[in-house]
């Protein structure tokens, strides 16, 4: 038995990971499929590129306060703020049931940006909450497989949503997001973690939302890492704001961008199962470093007209984008207090996701203004001067190390 699957094993031996993984997959089975259907919902409504991509802006807008959001994760119990959470996000999509006509798409929106900002807390919260239960030499396994079930929904997700859309419409696909989420509060209701009230800290939210800021920028491995990934979420953002321009210039529908999803999840599922090795092997800045590179490739290699240099393009990205992700979220994990953890991980996720916001937002006007076959070699190669900016800091780190480093005897 090889490494990955010898590591796949333990984790999947053990009954937290399970119930955990299992409710990922199902609350992210929803969540896949309203990500897709609300982008292609507002374009069938208004007939606008630029509204249909600001939807996924709307997702990602609240981790503008990820750090003010994740010091809830650090004040409270994690395991019922996670199941309460999950009931919440059910009943915010109810409202949606309504939409059905151009007038109605602020309340969409609305929607959107709340289901973000719960979605923050729940992230920070269950990425606080799993430390207690793994085995720190795995954390790189974990976040793999937490992303393999994450991203592997998008193997059938999308797919499923576009087809439930076209015969029920946006609100069937909402009412299903919904029943996801109460089935994924049950199951980490079954979770069994023994969790100890949190300490009350002087100071109040401000204070705690400041320190968890300052244990993260301050680290000196992190920071790099941190700062690659938000350059790299900015621009992926950027050119997937083009996607609807680039399947309308092939010459299909907008619901075509489900099969693009599609391919990118097994391109994840792929990079999620061998993560933990590779982080072992390659350290987390290498491994980054690698998917960045993988990232550009495939950014700019869209710009191609043609269907199987897209649909390629969209493996490679499934493959590449994950990578820094894995690789930050591993760092943070190993590198910081559990009891900060809640508010240094919503940090981290603020500096990688929010550039992703502001390149969302552009996309979606540049798409108006500019020849997407143009924008995407640019964004392409930006992303790989990233890519080579962090290998090249990683080579740097390595050669700074004296040969007592290597051998302290």
């Amino acid at each position: 038995m090889t490494t990955s699957s010898w590591a796949v094993v333990r984790q999947l031996r053990d009954r937290n990971a399970v119930l955990y993984l299992t409710g990922v997959v199902v609350s992210g089975f929803g969540t896949s499929a309203l990500w897709l259907v609300s982008g292609v919902w507002v374009k069938d409504l208004t007939g606008s590129d630029g509204l249909a991509a600001l939807c996924t802006a709307a997702l990602w807008a609240p981790t503008l306060l990820g750090p003010a959001l994740g010091t809830l994760a650090d004040r409270v119990r994690r395991r019922p703020l996670v199941i309460l959470t999950n009931l919440a996000l059910a009943l915010l999509l109810l409202p949606l049931l309504t939409v059905g006509s151009p007038a109605s798409v602020w309340l969409l929106f609305a929607v959107l940006v709340l289901y973000g900002a719960a979605g923050v807390v729940e992230d920070t919260a269950t990425s606080a909450l799993v430390v207690t239960a793994v085995d720190p030499a795995l954390f790189g396994d974990f976040n793999g497989l937490r992303m393999t079930a994450r991203e592997g929904m998008k193997l059938v997700a999308p797919l499923t949503g576009a087809a439930l859309y076209t015969a029920y419409g946006g609100p069937g696909v909402a009412l299903l997001d919904a029943c996801t989420f109460v089935l994924a509060a049950g199951l980490c209701a079954l979770l069994r973690v023994r969790e100890e009230r949190p300490e009350r800290v002087r100071g109040g939210w401000r204070r705690q939302t400041a320190e968890g800021v300052r244990l993260l920028w301050a680290h000196q491995d992190l920071r790099p890492l941190v700062r690659a990934g938000g350059v790299t979420m900015c621009l992926a953002s950027l050119g997937s704001s083009l996607n609807y321009a680039v399947v309308a210039a092939l010459g299909h529908s907008p619901a075509y961008t489900g099969v693009l999803y599609a391919v990118q999840g097994v391109g994840s599922v792929g990079v999620g199962l061998v993560a933990g090795p590779a982080l072992r092997r390659l350290g987390e800045r290498r491994f980054a470093a690698y998917g960045i590179a993988l990232t550009g490739v495939a950014v700019a290699g869209r710009a191609v007209p043609c269907d199987t240099a897209l649909l390629a393009c969209g493996l490679a990205g499934g493959l590449g984008l994950p990578c820094v992700l894995i690789a930050a979220h591993t760092a943070v994990q190993r590198a910081i207090p559990a009891a900060a953890l809640g508010r240094a991980t919503a940090t981290a996720d603020t500096l990688m996701f929010a550039p992703n916001v502001l390149g969302l937002a552009v996309g979606a006007a540049l798409v108006e203004l500019v020849d997407h076959r143009l924008l995407l070699p640019v964004l392409g190669g930006a992303l790989l001067a990233t890519a080579g900016s962090l290998a090249q800091r990683s080579a740097s780190r390595t050669a700074a190390r004296s040969p007592s480093d290597a051998n302290p005897a």
